[in-house]
């Protein structure tokens, strides 16, 4: 493609011809488009004058920025630009996109879609924290909403290879950078709204603002919102995407479309009764807990806006498997007691987790979790509040420390967790409550999911909690 084509130009001549995209001014070659954004920690405009150097024809910026040596896009909303001409270069993408937002489940949302959709016989894929997922591989990309440019490549690449449906998940921060834009997203999920990222936001309602761009503007016009309307910030949601014109599918305890009517929990699942398309249906979900309803609603509706059968969705429902690091059962003790691992890293995703486990603990529930440095601080004392008041036996350990004091993270976590026990080293705290648990315990060790790795300072060093808790069991 050449450049003036990209641009709409009206010049005769047709410009030099576009070989790719970049944010980072290392990966710029001969023919390259370079966005220059200011970030939180780095100002891509500093290194305009070495994109130029390397080959970059054209360069993204806000007004009031100096460009020599290149084509100059301004834009008041340069990293909007830089994706819509980006999304131009790389399409065509998959024929059906779509979302899913929210400070928990987004996750577990996509990768129950991509499985619905497999189901129906379609050639799906799930782009998200666990990384690019098809039903014959999994690429991880190391962010759960990756930069733009791997972002439109990644789903260019999966149309390439015949996958006609896609599900990825729209974070907070990559809603707030522009990482999803430019294709067509058909439908897009909301799951919740609690404390997390408010380092970046500064604020409860800049987060959800954040959020709401999904729907506001990201999410084609006629497109579906599906909400699950237990969360009190659905009403936000349903508001905005109503605004627009957008098709709703409510779903929760008070959903008008998927209505949760009841939930019993089952020795390895549980049992739910909805309500839909005037039928009652009755599913046996092989997942615990209540928020992984939730999600499976959540992913049922957006298969639905998709065009899916109603009662046959909900049907393979009961087929489902469980999500990388999301209530896994990592295994048992030599007592018995069952070893569960989950990602939950925020407060109410702690008592989301926690809540789950607890109809199946006879006894005691020993959890594991600790803090990641360089984030917010806040949660923190919450976090540690709510592990002691819905726990048994709680240990506090190391979670991903970063450039922070271990010990000073753990302390402010302590603080709010009178009778919790301290244990630093992440491997011996996981140790210490698989040797604790009884034959009716449960131990619950979170934070982590399906991470390989512990950051501390800007290492990264192997780390598997599902790995480590079996060979702790082993031992």
């Amino acid at each position: 493609m050449r450049l003036a084509q990209l641009l709409d130009s009206e010049s005769d001549s047709p410009g030099e011809a576009v070989t790719g995209f970049a944010i980072d001014h290392r990966k710029v070659a001969p023919g390259t488009i370079f966005g220059a954004f200011q970030g939180t920690q780095v100002n891509g405009e500093d290194f305009i004058a070495a994109a130029v150097a390397a080959g970059a024809i054209a360069i993204v910026t806000r007004p009031g920025v100096t460009v020599d040596g290149a084509v100059h896009i301004v834009d008041a909303a340069p990293r909007r630009r830089f994706a819509q001409l980006a999304a131009r270069y790389f399409a065509p993408f998959p024929g059906i996109t779509v979302a899913a937002t929210g400070t928990n489940g987004k996750t577990s949302t996509v990768e129950l879609t991509r499985q619905l959709w497999r189901m129906a016989g379609f050639h799906a894929a799930s782009i998200g924290t666990l990384g690019v997922t098809t039903a014959d591989d999994r690429v991880t990309t190391g962010l759960t909403t990756p930069d733009v440019v791997t972002f439109l490549s990644n789903m260019a690449g999966l149309q390439r290879e015949g996958v006609t449906h896609a599900a990825f998940e729209a974070s907070s921060h990559g809603l707030a950078q522009y990482r999803t834009e430019g294709l067509p997203v058909a439908a897009a999920a909301f799951t919740n709204l609690s404390r997390d990222h408010l380092d970046y936001h500064g604020t409860m309602e800049s987060y959800l603002d954040a959020k709401l761009r999904l729907f506001t503007e990201v999410v084609d016009a006629g497109g579906t919102a599906v909400v699950w309307v237990d969360d009190s910030a659905s009403r936000a949601v349903l508001d905005v995407a109503r605004s627009r014109g957008l098709r709703t599918i409510s779903a929760g305890t008070q959903g008008d479309d998927l209505k949760l009517v009841s939930r019993t929990p089952t020795q390895l699942g549980q049992a739910l009764e909805i309500e839909a398309g005037g039928k009652t249906h009755k599913v046996n979900l092989p997942l615990i807990g209540a928020y992984q309803a939730a999600n499976a609603l959540c992913a049922a509706g957006l298969v639905i806006a998709t065009g899916g059968d109603l009662a046959t969705t909900l049907q393979n429902l009961g087929r489902v498997q469980p999500v990388r690091g999301r209530l896994e059962r990592a295994g048992l003790t030599k007592a018995g007691a069952p070893i569960y691992v989950d990602y939950a890293h925020t407060p109410n995703g702690l008592r989301a987790a926690i809540e789950a486990l607890r109809p199946h603990t006879g006894e005691t529930l020993h959890v594991v979790f600790g803090a990641g440095g360089d984030r917010d601080t806040g949660k923190r004392p919450e976090m540690g509040a709510i592990t002691v008041e819905l726990g048994d036996k709680v240990y506090v350990t190391d979670d991903n420390p970063r450039t922070e004091d271990p010990a000073s993270i753990r302390a402010a976590i302590m603080a709010a967790a009178p009778g919790a026990v301290e244990i630093g080293g992440r491997r011996e705290a996981i140790r210490a409550a698989i040797q604790a648990a009884g034959p009716k315990d449960v131990v619950l060790i979170a934070g982590k999911g399906h991470e390989q790795g512990q950051i501390v300072g800007d290492r990264v060093l192997p780390f598997d909690d599902v790995t480590v808790a079996r060979e702790e069991a082993a031992a």
